[in-house]
């Protein structure tokens, strides 16, 4: 029997990059870590994606309201198809122009102290947990 995979998302900022990841059945997805955005972090990223044992990759592809691209649409799209390369598990781009609220109501709701909803990394890690979550239910 193959052991079990997971699928991963990433929520991708200039400073912080958010994680989350599927259980093995891919009906839940779990905030999962904030790393920094810097020269470590696809090494980090490919660490994760070999220990974690994941088959496939969604990442946020941020959009204006109209639908045209953003500053980061295309740091996302090369990100995205230097991780596929490295790493040899492919990437989805998926629309995440409601992540980061939706991911604001949920930290309200989850986190009781206000000193710990002020830690902008958990933003980053809901956001990524809401755009796997909307990943999921299309599969």
């Amino acid at each position: 029997m193959s052991p079990e995979t997971r699928i991963l998302a990433i929520d991708y900022g200039t400073k912080r990059v958010g994680l989350a990841l599927s259980d093995p059945m891919k009906i839940l997805a779990s905030p999962y870590e904030t790393f920094e955005n810097n020269k470590l972090l696809t090494s980090k990223i490919l660490a994760l994606i070999k220990e974690k044992n994941v088959e496939k990759i969604v990442i946020g592809y941020p959009t204006n309201g109209d639908g045209s691209k953003t500053v980061l649409s295309d740091i996302i799209i090369n990100f995205a198809a230097e991780l596929s390369d490295q790493s040899g598990v492919a990437c989805e781009l998926v629309d995440e122009r409601f992540s980061s609220s939706v991911a604001s109501d949920r930290i309200l709701q989850a986190v009781a102290k206000k000193s710990k909803r002020r830690d902008k990394s958990l933003v980053d890690k809901y956001a990524a947990a809401v755009i796997l979550e909307d990943y999921l239910k299309t599969i």
